[in-house]
C-alpha cells in the first residue's frame, strides 16, 4: 500500500502532460484572454496565454544615420530624408507604379489603392510612388506617404479638393488649412498636399495609441513632414487661373472645389473652380471658368444658352444668361446667373446642399446679380 502515493503522483503527471499537448495558443493582444483550439474542436475554451510578439516598431536611433534613401530617380527629390524626428524607413524602399515605374497602374489597383482605383483614374492618374517614414525615437508610430501624379494640374487639384470636401459641406467641418505646397489640408491622422500635377497623401498610424492620442500625435507629426514634402515637390505654387477668379469675401474656410470637366454637371462646359460662400444665414456658390480667349468664353455661354429654360439676360452691360440645374433626378432645382468678361466666365447661384435639406431657399436674384457684377469687376463693391 506504500506505493499508492507514487501511483497517484505518476498519474497526475501523465494527465498534466497530456493536457499540455492538447492545446495550441493562438495570437491575442497583450494581457487579454485568448481563444484556444483543442483536438475536440471546441474553440470556446478560454485560457490566459503568453503575449504575442510586440507590434513592429523602429529601433531607437533608426534615424541617426540620416534615414533611408529613395532609389527611384523620378521621385527621389520629392522626399526629405528627415523631418520632425521622423525619417525615411532605412529598412525599406519606395514602391512605384505607372509611367517609368516598376509596377503598372493595374498593379497599384490591387496592391495599394484598395478599391479606389477608378476614383484616381477618373482624375487622370499617371504615376504613384509610396513609402514609409518611421519614428527616430523608436515608437510604433509611422507615416505612410503616397504621391500621385496626374495628367494635368487641373486633374490633380480636382482630386485634392475631392479628398478635402468630398461630397460634404465645408461649413460642417473639413480638414483644416495647412501651409504646405501650393495648398495643404490637415485632418485627423491624415494630411494632403497639392502642387502642380502632384498630390501627396500622408497617413499617420500607431497601433498602441487611443484615437485621442493618435489625433494629438498626428497633429504634431504631420504638419512638418507635409510642409517639407510640399517644398520638395516640383510645380507651380500659385492658384489655378479659375481659382483666382473666385471672390475671397465670405468664402468658407477650405471652401473651394474643382471640376476638371463638366462643371455643375453640364456636359461640355469644361473645367471650373467652385467656391462655397456664406452671408449670414444665406448660402450661395460662385463658379469661376478661365478660358484661353474670348471665343472660348463665348462658347461657355453658348453651351449654357442651350440648356432647357435658359434665358439670355439683356441690358446688363455684359453677356449674361440665367439657367437652372439639378444634381440628380428628383433633386431640387438650383438657379444660376452666368456672365462673361473677356475670357472669363463667372456663375453665381444657389447652394444645392441647402436646397436638398430644406434649410434654406434660393439665393435672392438681386443678390445673385450683385455678386456676379462684383466678381466680374472686383473693383466694384457688392451692392445688392
Amino acid at each position: 500500500m506504500a506505493c499508492r502515493p507514487l501511483v497517484v503522483l505518476l498519474c497526475s503527471a501523465w494527465l498534466l502532460l497530456g493536457c499540455s499537448k492538447k492545446v495550441e495558443q493562438t495570437g491575442a493582444p497583450p494581457g487579454a484572454g485568448s481563444k484556444v483550439s483543442t483536438k475536440s474542436g471546441n474553440p470556446d475554451v478560454v485560457q490566459e496565454g503568453s503575449a504575442p510578439p510586440p507590434i513592429a516598431s523602429s529601433k531607437p536611433g533608426a534615424c541617426t544615420g540620416g534615414g533611408g534613401s529613395v532609389t527611384d530617380a523620378l521621385s527621389s527629390a520629392f522626399f526629405p530624408k528627415l523631418a520632425g524626428g521622423y525619417c525615411i524607413d532605412p529598412n525599406g524602399d519606395a514602391r512605384t507604379y505607372g509611367e517609368g515605374a516598376k509596377g503598372t497602374l493595374e498593379t497599384v489597383c490591387t496592391e495599394l489603392l484598395d478599391g479606389e482605383c477608378e476614383v484616381y483614374k477618373n482624375y487622370g492618374l499617371k504615376r504613384v510612388v509610396t513609402l514609409r517614414y518611421v519614428d527616430g525615437a523608436g515608437s510604433p508610430g509611422s507615416v505612410n506617404v503616397t504621391v500621385s501624379r496626374f495628367a494635368s494640374a487641373e486633374g490633380a487639384f480636382a482630386f485634392f479638393t475631392k479628398r478635402v470636401i468630398a461630397d460634404g459641406d465645408p461649413v460642417d467641418g473639413t480638414p483644416k488649412e495647412l501651409a504646405a505646397g501650393a495648398e495643404g489640408a490637415l485632418g485627423t491622422g491624415i494630411a494632403y498636399v497639392w502642387r502642380g500635377e502632384l498630390v501627396a497623401e500622408l497617413s499617420y498610424t500607431n497601433e498602441l495609441q487611443t484615437p485621442d492620442q493618435l489625433k494629438a500625435t498626428s497633429a504634431d507629426v504631420l504638419p512638418e513632414l507635409a510642409r517639407q514634402i510640399g517644398d520638395h515637390l516640383p510645380g507651380d505654387v500659385n492658384p489655378l487661373p479659375a481659382v483666382r477668379l473666385l471672390p475671397t469675401l465670405r468664402l468658407l474656410p477650405m471652401g473651394i472645389g474643382y471640376a476638371h470637366r463638366d462643371v455643375l454637371g453640364v456636359a461640355g462646359l469644361g473645367s471650373g473652380a467652385i467656391g462655397y460662400y456664406q452671408d449670414g444665414s444665406e448660402r450661395f456658390r460662385v463658379v469661376g471658368l478661365a478660358r484661353a480667349d474670348e471665343d472660348s468664353a463665348k462658347d461657355v455661354l453658348g453651351t449654357l444658352k442651350k440648356l432647357p429654360g435658359a434665358k439670355v439676360q439683356k441690358d446688363l452691360g455684359f453677356d449674361a444668361v440665367s439657367f437652372t440645374t439639378r444634381e440628380a433626378d428628383g433633386a431640387p432645382q438650383a438657379e444660376w446667373l452666368a456672365g462673361r468678361s473677356g475670357s472669363n466666365v463667372i456663375i453665381v447661384g444657389d447652394e444645392p446642399l441647402k436646397l436638398k435639406t430644406g434649410d434654406g431657399g434660393h439665393f435672392p436674384a438681386d443678390k445673385r446679380l450683385a455678386q456676379l457684377k462684383s466678381a466680374l469687376n472686383p473693383k466694384l463693391p457688392v451692392q445688392p
